[in-house]
């Protein structure tokens, strides 16, 4: 029996629904990315950063398609390199504009329809896709316009967040999906958007389907990797060449004269920097905030073990209780001293 929620609108989910994306998008754009950071305990910029780091240096053309407000667009920079985010909410787009400015080495942003974009045939050496790729139904003919636009030997980076996998974290993790996302999502303008988000990460599956949908199209998996127990999957792809297709190297392409630093009165980014910096602050971020969940926890648990025995609680739920609160505490003790540490390293992780 499917136990997944039913409350989305139904039109979301037929094929090719752009304009219903759109304008879901554009509804829930003011607190996406808020209620994103907080759904992820504060890791989805950390998982960006590893499929930042799936998109090879040599890499000239790179599309961000379902860039929503451009949260994955900061780490594709590169001096000599274009950048190109795509979306088809302009609500989700004006917002990319606000945060990347107007500067020569800004990403180009476009609103276009993930199906048919205005691009040539192997124009690009790079795609990513953070949380988007469930969105485009049918799968296989959004790999089909991937296939197109992607150059053989072309990398394929996709994040999404996947169903429950069989196994003992399974009832947790359907448990959150079932109701704690749509619960944070009346926090938003649109709460349905959130039921809808739930249901789709169901519809995409575990994983296995996906790499099946790769693999039919063209796509050999060269990376597969797993956050928070397997609630969100990394994928690097390569596009591997059609029957008398040649590989080509992006070395190969022409390239332009760009430097790190001032030249002729222009100052182009110094990305190493920028990043070390951001990195840093949004360690110390993380660490606060995981500390103050853990001292919370400890309180909690405290205070949990004064009023258990004058709780009306059936036998079962009083040991899971126990359970949950003590095994909160000691995970976020943990990744609050790992946390410390990474704050106090004098680089970023690679």
């Amino acid at each position: 029996m499917d136990d997944t929620p039913q409350h989305s609108d139904p039109d979301r989910f037929r094929p090719h629904a752009a304009r219903e994306l759109g304008g879901m998008f554009d509804q829930v754009s003011g607190r996406y990315d808020l209620l994103n950071r907080i759904m992820t305990l504060g890791q989805d910029h950390a998982w960006r950063e590893a499929m930042w780091r799936g998109v090879p240096e040599s890499a000239h053309a790179v599309l961000d398609l379902c860039t929503g407000s451009g949260v994955s667009l900061p780490g594709l920079r590169r001096p000599g390199r274009l950048v190109i985010g795509a979306d088809v909410s302009l609500g989700m787009l004006e917002r990319a504009a606000e945060r990347q400015g107007r500067s020569g080495w800004a990403p180009r942003l476009v609103g276009a329809d993930g199906f048919a974009l205005p691009l040539r045939d192997h124009s690009l050496d790079a795609v990513t896709i953070a949380f988007g790729i469930r969105n485009l139904r049918p799968l296989a003919d959004a790999l089909a316009e991937l296939t197109r636009v992607l150059r053989p030997g072309g990398t394929l980076v996709v994040l999404e967040a996947t169903a429950p996998a069989p196994g003992p974290f399974a009832p947790f993790h359907r448990f959150y999906l079932e109701r704690l996302v749509p619960l944070a999502g009346r926090m938003s303008a649109d709460a349905t958007a959130y039921a809808y988000l739930s249901r789709s990460i169901f519809e995409f599956g575990a994983g296995p389907e996906f790499e099946a949908g790769l693999a039919a199209a063209g796509f050999e998996v060269t990376v597969r990797r797993r956050f928070m127990l397997g609630a969100t999957r990394l994928w690097i792809a390569r596009r591997l060449a059609a029957t008398g297709q040649k590989m080509a190297h992006p070395s190969a392409l022409p390239l332009q004269d760009a430097r790190a630093h001032e030249q002729d009165g222009v100052s182009r980014p110094s990305l190493p920097g920028a990043r070390s910096s951001e990195w840093r602050v949004w360690a110390g971020v993380q660490f606060l905030l995981s500390a103050a969940i853990t001292v919370a926890l400890g309180q909690g648990l405290a205070a949990f073990g004064k009023s258990a025995p004058d709780l009306p609680l059936p036998g079962w739920q009083r040991p899971a209780a126990w359970l949950l609160i003590v095994g909160g505490l000691v995970f976020f003790a943990v990744r609050s001293l790992l946390l410390l540490l990474r704050f106090l390293s004098r680089t970023p992780r690679a």
